[in-house]
């Protein structure tokens, strides 16, 4: 891992940190991250009561989290792990539901580009800003001249980081037909991946009764690398 995409690592784990502050504060964080550890039962839940509906709400779900920089802590490759085990008791069709999300996930970094690229340098305009400095953006444009698709792709199975991908993309002008590309490429292989896992370890008995903890891990082992790089900051 390269010393750039160490400091993007920290940057966003650092921002991340402080949304879950913000969320302690308002005493919001206990309510999120019952949902996120209980995800499988919310969604069983939501598909009981609202039938059809339950597409647009993960829809809905896929999108802000790829698309919104401020919601960066909505769980992403939880939720298609649990929908997909879902999936696999009959409650949903798990293609039509594979195919619905990439659709979503593109979309949602597709947009996530459009910000980043028509108001990115508004947010950057402040010399003074703590978060959004100058320092920041000339070095992610260094990066995504670089390493650009690469990034994109890898960046979908990094949590907070594939919030902010699409977005610093946007801003350090990538050109959009090399975007689009690595978009499509990186939204199939994220959903596709952890929907039908979910789907193939959901019918597994033992899955079923320690879906908790499965999800528990898979968060854990997912926002690992952003923690390593943060120690690894400290240190330098």
């Amino acid at each position: 891992m390269t010393k750039k995409t160490g400091l993007w690592l920290a940057l966003a784990a650092i921002i991340f940190i402080a949304l879950l502050a913000a969320l302690f504060m308002s005493g919001a964080l206990h309510g999120t991250i019952n949902f996120i550890l209980h995800i499988d039962r919310h969604l069983s839940e939501l598909s009981a009561q609202y039938g059809a509906w339950i597409y647009a709400i993960l829809f809905a779900i896929i999108f802000c989290e790829t698309g919104l920089v401020i919601t960066p802590f909505l769980p992403g490759d939880s939720l298609l792990f649990a929908a997909g085990s879902i999936a696999a008791l009959g409650s949903m069709n798990i293609h039509a539901m594979v195919l619905l999300l990439i659709i979503a996930a593109i979309i949602g970094d597709a947009v996530n580009f459009a910000v980043g690229k028509y108001l990115g340098e508004r947010l950057f305009a402040n010399p003074d800003s703590r978060i959004f400095r100058r320092s920041h953006l000339q070095r992610t444009e260094s990066f995504y001249a670089k390493h650009g698709g690469k990034t994109i792709i890898l960046a979908r199975f990094v949590p907070i980081v594939r919030t902010f991908a699409p977005f610093v993309a946007g801003m350090g002008h990538m050109r959009y037909g090399r975007f689009f590309r690595f978009n499509i490429i990186g939204g199939i292989a994220w959903v596709a991946l952890f929907s039908y896992a979910g789907f193939w370890f959901g019918q597994r008995q033992i899955v079923k009764e320690n879906l908790t903890l499965i999800l528990l891990a898979i968060i854990m082992i997912s926002i690992l690398p952003a923690i390593i790089e943060i120690i690894r900051a400290r240190r330098v």
